[in-house]
């Protein structure tokens, strides 16, 4: 077995957290407040997770907080996290890219095989573990090492990433996610382009465009796929939130003090151009999403921003068999009960991975999360706070769910899997020709999703084609490993 990590974290951990987000770092300082010790192991080299990125030193940014909402929440906790890691209450570290967590009695059976074995094994009739081991790929390659962690409890909020609807051109330079522009201005402090069109489906539209069009880019649209109007059924929910609507309405203030039109219940059904994207053709659509004929018009663009909203990052959590459920949005979210526990005994999880909500529902729930490990009872406040963010959320959820007429504007031709380059046809044909039924023999008869995005790209398209929701994958590694790495565990028996 890799050797653990130097420090605190190799001693004694009490809680061990899966991701330096607003989730994770909540979660971090209120347990070590607690009295825990903690070991916080991130992918990334700065504390904030994807939502609170943080422009590279070089580039000398004044006043990074300005492309931020809610920034001070973040650099409270930020400040907490370096007083508690100066005390040793909490092992912060970063560059550490979990790949498994296995029990720790498990782990001792040995080897790759039984490191992946317990890794993907559910853990419904075993005996609950009480120590469990976290595998890191540590550092950046050419120097990368192995890194292990032991923890009595585990708490995972990995996030989540965005959820692609592909469309003709979609894998044109310049087309680029929503989300990837937002980073790509709060990270490099760069645009995707001049001219940006920024399409798909969610409240992170709204966003987006307005910080493109602050930071000086053109955005002579915004195109959302739903309808507001499908908020009406929800107001009650809209109104315990005053805080969010008063957001929504500052969004739509910077729409309008930038000349940035709305089109609602439209689309992107195609992206042109040669070298990059010139154009985007946008369409109405029908209610299930379908694009009407005949309504289709060109937006002159460089480039395009687009996404439909966001997908839980559940591989560590699925790897280890806790179970899952439905979103309102049709993605699959863990189960959790009141207290942020999933269904395994000793591993708990907080923010996006339970459902998509935002930052501030997230860090409600790490805090929630933490006081259910140390065995505190959280204020009542904040379990209120979290039952209203999270009841908006699914308000959200459900009004901009995709409509499953979407796959109307996909072209035969069209590339659904950008990594091996599998068109609509062949998935199309797999399903109706060849038996397919579900998105795991369409892979096999076609290999999308077999590519290094490992299905996160395709696999919403990929399932939707083969006429079943998209499902939570159960693998042994939820990142790509070093063979060398695997090859250190020890041998069974040893």
């Amino acid at each position: 077995m890799p050797a653990p990590t130097d420090g605190p974290a190799a001693a004694r951990t009490d809680l061990a957290i899966v991701g330096a987000g607003p989730a994770g770092l909540a979660a971090a300082v209120t347990a070590a407040g607690l009295g825990l010790r903690v070991a916080l192991l991130d992918a990334g080299d700065r504390p904030g997770g994807q939502f609170y990125r943080h422009p590279a030193p070089g580039l000398g940014a004044a006043r990074p907080e300005a492309l931020h909402h809610g920034w001070a929440d973040f650099a409270t906790r930020e400040a907490a996290l370096r007083a508690h890691e100066s005390a040793g209450r909490i092992t912060y570290l970063p560059l550490h890219h979990v790949w498994a967590v296995v029990p720790a009695d498990a782990a001792d059976a040995g080897g790759a095989d039984g490191a992946a074995e317990a890794a993907g094994a559910r853990r419904g009739d075993a005996a609950p573990a009480t120590q469990w081991i976290l595998h890191a790929v540590a550092g950046h390659a050419p120097e990368e090492r192995a890194a292990a962690v032991t923890a009595r409890a585990v708490l995972i909020a990995t996030g989540a990433y965005e959820r692609q609807l592909p469309f003709p051109g979609w894998t044109l330079p310049g087309v680029v996610g929503a989300g990837g522009a937002q980073a790509m201005l709060k990270s490099g402090l760069v645009l995707p382009g001049k001219r940006v069109v920024v399409a798909g489906s969610g409240p992170l539209l709204l966003a987006v465009a307005g910080s493109l069009a602050a930071a000086g880019a053109t955005v002579p649209a915004v195109v959302e796929a739903a309808a507001y109007t499908a908020y009406a059924g929800r107001v009650p929910a809209l109104l315990r939130n005053p805080g969010k609507l008063v957001e929504a309405a500052g969004y739509g203030g910077a729409l309008a003090r930038h000349h940035v039109r709305l089109l609602t219940r439209h689309a992107v059904t195609e992206a042109h151009g040669t070298d990059r994207v010139e154009a985007v053709t946008v369409a109405r659509l029908a209610r299930n999403w379908r694009p009407l004929p005949g309504t289709g018009r060109r937006i002159p663009c460089d480039a395009l921003a687009v996404g439909h909203g966001l997908v839980p990052q559940l591989e560590l959590a699925t790897g280890l068999g806790c179970a899952t459920v439905r979103s309102a949005d049709g993605t699959v979210a863990l189960a959790l009960d009141a207290e942020q526990r999933t269904s395994v005994p000793g591993i708990w999880s907080a923010g996006e991975t339970g459902g998509i909500g935002g930052a501030q529902l997230a860090m409600i729930e790490g805090e929630l999360a933490a006081h259910s490990v140390a065995g505190a009872l959280p204020g009542a406040r904040l379990t209120r706070r979290r039952a209203r963010l999270r009841a908006f959320a699914d308000a959200m959820a459900a009004a901009h769910r995709p409509g499953a007429g979407w796959t109307g504007w996909l072209r035969d031709d069209a590339v659904v899997c950008r990594c091996e380059e599998v068109p609509a046809g062949r998935i199309r044909e797999a399903a109706e020709d060849l038996g397919a039924r579900d998105a795991r023999t369409v892979k096999l008869l076609t290999r999308a999703g077999m590519g290094w995005c490992q299905g996160r790209m395709c696999g919403p398209a990929v399932a939707a084609l083969a006429g079943e929701e998209a499902a939570a994958d159960r693998r042994p590694l939820s990142c790509p490993v070093p063979l060398r790495q695997l090859a250190e565990l020890p041998p069974a028996g040893n």
